[in-house]
Order: C-alpha cells, then sequence, then structure tokens
C-alpha cells in the first residue's frame, strides 16, 4: 500500500489510526502548495483532489481520511481490540453521530475560518474573510457539547477510544496550530485531551 498525502488534519487522522492498529505502509508526499493534487496524474487517483488517498496494491484508490480508516479497520490483525468503528449496531451508530458531530460542528467549521481568514489558498479558491470570522464564532460553541458528553463518559462515544476521540482529537489541534478561533477552557474536555495525547499514536506522524 501507499499513502499519497500532504500536512493536515486528514492526514494526521489516518497517522493515528494506523498507529493504534499497528499497520504501517509506503508515504508518498503530495505537495499542495504546489498544487500537486489538482494535477492530471493526481485527478486520476482521486477526482476530488483531495488527500490522503490510499493506493492498494491491486491499484484501487480509496480517498476520503475516514473511508481509508475504514478499510484499514477491515484488514487489521488485531481482531481481539474493539474496532474504532464499533462492535455492534448501536455502537456503530453512537461512534458514527459523534463522529460526524464533530466534522460538521467543529472540524469544518474551524478549516472554514482557517481558508477563509488567512486566505492560504486564494490563488485556487475564493475566500470570504467575513464568512471566516462567523465560522470562527460558531466553532468553539459546539465545544460545549462534547464537553457535556465526556462528563458522562470516559470517551466521546461510549467507554471505548473509538475514531469520534480521533477526529476531535485531530480537530482541537488544528484549531490551536492555525490560531483562528478562540477555544474555551472545559473540564470534562481538558481531562479527555490529556487522556488521548498520553496515547502513543497520537505522538505519530
Amino acid at each position: 500500500m501507499k499513502l499519497h498525502e500532504a500536512p493536515s488534519p486528514n492526514a494526521r487522522r489516518v497517522h493515528i489510526f494506523m498507529s493504534e492498529l499497528g499497520i504501517e505502509c509506503e508515504r508518498v508526499a503530495v505537495d499542495i502548495r504546489a498544487a500537486e493534487n489538482l494535477s492530471a496524474e493526481f485527478l486520476a487517483k482521486n477526482p476530488g483532489g483531495r488527500v490522503p488517498v490510499l493506493e492498494l496494491d491491486d491499484g484501487t484508490f480509496i480517498g476520503e481520511s475516514v473511508a481509508i480508516c475504514r478499510y484499514l479497520d477491515s484488514i487489521a490483525a488485531n481482531s481481539a481490540a474493539p474496532s474504532m468503528f464499533g462492535h455492534d449496531g448501536v455502537s456503530a451508530a453512537q461512534i458514527e453521530m459523534w463522529q460526524r458531530r464533530v466534522e460538521f460542528n467543529f472540524l469544518l467549521e474551524v478549516a472554514g475560518a482557517f481558508r477563509n481568514i488567512t486566505a492560504f489558498f486564494k490563488d485556487r479558491e475564493t475566500c470570504v474573510k467575513e464568512w471566516g470570522e462567523v465560522c470562527a464564532e460558531r466553532a468553539p460553541k459546539a465545544l460545549a457539547v462534547f464537553d457535556a458528553q465526556l462528563a458522562q463518559h470516559e470517551y466521546l462515544a461510549g467507554e471505548h477510544f473509538s475514531i469520534a476521540d480521533i477526529t476531535l482529537g485531530i480537530s482541537i489541534d488544528f484549531a490551536k496550530m492555525v490560531k483562528v478561533v478562540e477555544l474555551p477552557e472545559l473540564p470534562n474536555l481538558t481531562r479527555w485531551k490529556t487522556q488521548i495525547d498520553a496515547r502513543a499514536s497520537f505522538s505519530a506522524q
């Protein structure tokens, strides 16, 4: 397998997931600042032009980081560990629910603030600073919901570490790195973040 990637929250999500499963593969750097992801060669791998993309040995390409993680979960050798996508219908639904809440209500808002306020990709997309400011205002409000959930459970979707925890962890770290969103101090979220940061996978590169 080969992972075509560039530094990003989504690539980090795959790195952490792979580390948790003990999976390694070849990595191919894609220079998104130079728009390599928009080249004809790359678009043949992923028409959406997004990274990361997992290339399988048979020539199959899988785009979208969560889809990549689902494939990796399916081939994981360590079946004794609970799946990070859930062990039954209810747990899978709960994990998917919280994973989507993080993506739609927090990660996408942070990304919207970053891209529109900094105009990082102004050479290839329309940036609206005012919209970025709206995103920056909305993003931190979502964290109160996650803090309330973590007051009742060890992890975001219940009592087991899951893809939802990975997504929230990489999203908070991304927000701290780009510095366009003011993050509130929330006790349960702080307890949880300290706990997941101690996992070896969160140091994975």
